[in-house]
């Protein structure tokens, strides 16, 4: 079996700072380095080093940005023939700020991910077949994402949706075609308005998507851990204690692990240990891409916790 990623490739250009700017405000920053990203590659990535047979489906541009992205993923077993390569516009990019806490703001130019559409969704219809699951966010256009979770849906895929970047709200025609959704807590606020800073509230705001027909709710709660509810369970994972020094890649870490799990068969709640332990090592080092674990260090570290 195998994993397919729906999603964005990216470009990061990544400064280290000792706090974050305000608005107006000019900083010197410590370090800059660049670092293959995007939500859809990072997953990808994430489950490929994991050892799951991973396929990617989504554009770059036709400039050294895309050859660069397309050799890299190329190198960590990544599948790339679904990824187009677009003449008409640049690769994505994206702009970090990380600071001395490990916070980060992110500004996103598109590129060729902007123009991710149906024809796009066409590249992976044939993957379908030998699936375990799709995965999917939201930095590629959202009628794109309805496609190719109606066309996975229908093919019997499980569907994973990370819902981010933030969104206001998702389409109620969405949330049916998904089995499982995976929001932070800023992501879980913009679309239950509950503030899972208060405990009850998580029970409430997986309880609100479950209503709207998502069949389970995984919630991410960076170190508190994760909160799993669906129809059957729910179960809380603790956060694995490690010094985050970037939190960048965490939640695409997650998924990804959750994924290959998934792919090697694994249950609901070992597959939500399997996201949990990964998301915590990708905080460990710097860059997207470059901080997801292989699966020899991913074994170590969770054989010994």
């Amino acid at each position: 079996m195998s994993l397919i990623v729906f999603g964005s490739i990216n470009m990061d250009l990544v400064v280290k700072t000792p706090r974050l700017p305000s608005p107006g405000e000019t900083l010197q920053g410590e370090h800059f380095f660049t670092a293959p990203g995007g939500k859809g590659a990072n997953q990808a990535v994430a489950a490929a080093r994991l050892g799951a047979l991973t396929y990617l489906v989504g554009r770059v541009g036709k400039d050294s940005l895309g050859e660069e992205l397309l050799a890299h993923l190329n190198e960590t077993g990544v599948q790339t023939e679904g990824v187009q390569i677009d003449a008409e516009t640049s690769s994505g990019v994206a702009m970090i700020a990380v600071d001395q806490k490990s916070e980060n703001t992110i500004i996103i130019i598109p590129g060729a991910n902007g123009k991710v559409a149906g024809s796009d969704v066409e590249r992976l219809t044939h993957l379908l077949p030998h699936a375990r699951a799709l995965l999917l966010q939201l930095e590629v256009p959202l009628p794109g994402i309805k496609l190719a979770a109606k066309a996975a849906k229908e093919a019997g895929v499980k569907v994973i949706l990370d819902p981010a970047p933030a969104p206001k709200s998702l389409p109620d025609e969405l949330y049916p075609l998904i089995d499982i959704i995976t929001p932070n807590e800023t992501e879980a606020k913009r679309l239950t308005g509950l503030d899972l800073a208060e405990e009850e509230n998580c029970i409430k705001a997986a309880e609100k998507l479950l209503e709207r027909g998502v069949k389970t709710v995984v919630l991410k709660l960076g170190s508190r851990g994760v909160f799993c509810m669906n129809v059957a369970e729910h179960f809380r994972v603790e956060a694995f204690p490690v010094q985050a020094i970037d939190t960048v890649a965490a939640g695409d870490a997650f998924n990804g692990a959750m994924a290959a799990a998934f792919e090697q068969g694994l249950s609901l709640r070992e597959a939500v240990i399997w996201g949990t332990a990964a998301g915590a090592l990708a905080t460990t080092k710097s860059g997207a891409q470059p901080s997801l674990p292989d699966r020899e260090t991913f074994d170590a570290f969770l054989n010994s916790h």
